[in-house]
């Protein structure tokens, strides 16, 4: 089973199937797409228009792992609802406190 991110120098590349307009915020754990890959699903409440759904991502993973917003950002799939998020810190600490999200 492949890890939903990628270890980075300066932190993870965090891969992410987003679901907006949800009923509420929510990290719902690690899902496998049809070609294997995995990646971490969550819902956001916001709509997807303006980057609204896209900063609310960002604005709950930063709460989850305990890092500032700022450390936080949508790399690639902006408009897409798989997206990667590269978010800056220590990569194994980071990485340790994912596992225990969505369980």
């Amino acid at each position: 089973m492949s890890a939903p991110f990628r270890l980075r120098e300066n932190g993870i590349d965090l891969f992410v199937r987003l679901t907006p307009k949800a009923a509420l915020d929510r990290i719902d754990g690690v899902e496998t797409a049809a070609d294997g890959r995995n990646h971490l699903k969550a819902r956001v409440r916001a709509v997807p228009e303006n980057g609204a759904a896209n900063q609310a991502l960002e604005r709950m993973l930063a709460k989850a792992l305990g890092v500032p917003v700022s450390a936080v950002s949508v790399v690639a799939g902006g408009t897409s609802r798989l997206k990667t998020l590269r978010i800056e810190g220590d990569g194994a600490e980071l990485v340790e406190r994912l596992q225990t999200l969505g369980k």
